[in-house]
């Protein structure tokens, strides 16, 4: 059973921290003062200017990684996700945006390419560890936090089910990783969709370019996280559903109380 004094990441800092706020930053603070100006517009005290303002929304989660490491003296796999998303994009960013406060012409396919990224290698991670020693879907669902599995697992042998087990964990793995693979195509139309008609050398290239990415990020958490929270959910019912099949455990045996 896990340790109930255990330093754990709170979801709902996660998410705030990791996205909420970050959009809210990129949106509010990336409009330049001095072009607000040039264009007859009034400047307010929260317009910094898009290279202040994605320096500023960057910085939010990748402080946040750094605390959690110091604070817990262990890397959190969903956090090392997020401070890897946050390089990516700083980087890409550094290389889309030119000298003269224009953008490359291609930074749509670019950011696609990069968003999609990270669900499409984590995938195929998923798929190929799942013959190894640590199989991430132990990581994402299948862990002792969630299931008994020393239980489940003691019931196995006992009943000389084995087999039966691993076809149910390779089924679970490969419909988990389904998710991300449809999490992949859903981040580049996403990216190619806001991306569309953007101008690449307006004068308000730049804060037009923070804006879009405020909201692929703002979007993409609800349009591709809710799918994958969809099968996640199913794989959950499906893994039950099998466990209890094999083991003959009722759900309140197979899973750890919350």
């Amino acid at each position: 059973m896990a340790d109930p004094n255990s330093k754990t990441e709170h979801p709902l800092a996660n998410i705030l921290i990791n996205v909420i706020v970050p959009v809210l930053i990129l949106s509010l603070f990336s409009k330049d003062p001095a072009l607000q100006a040039m264009l007859g517009k009034a400047a307010r005290p929260w317009h910094l200017g898009p290279v202040k303002a994605i320096s500023i929304a960057l910085a939010l989660p990748l402080g946040y990684g750094i605390w959690y490491f110091v604070r817990t003296r262990k890397p959190n796999f969903f956090s090392g996700l997020g401070l890897l998303s946050v390089f990516l994009t700083g980087g890409l960013t550094l290389y889309l945006w030119n000298q003269d406060g224009s953008v490359k012409p291609n930074a749509g396919m670019l950011f696609g390419i990069k968003e999609a990224m990270i669900p499409l290698v984590l995938g195929i991670a998923i798929l190929f560890s799942h013959r190894t020693a640590n199989p991430l879907i132990r990581v994402f669902l299948y862990n002792d936090t969630l299931f008994d599995i020393p239980r489940i697992e003691g019931r196995i042998a006992e009943l000389a089910a084995q087999t039966g087990y691993a076809k149910l964990l390779l089924g679970a793995t490969r419909v988990f990783a389904t998710s991300f693979f449809l999490s992949a195509v859903m981040n580049l139309g996403l990216a190619q969709w806001f991306f569309r008609g953007f101008d690449a050398h307006s004068l308000d290239a730049l804060e037009v370019y923070n804006g879009i990415i405020a909201k692929i990020t703002g979007w993409g958490f609800a349009v591709i996280g809710v799918p994958i929270l969809v099968f996640l959910f199913f794989t959950l019912m499906r893994l039950l559903a099998g466990l209890r099949r094999l083991t003959g455990l009722k759900d309140d045996e197979l899973m750890l109380p919350r």
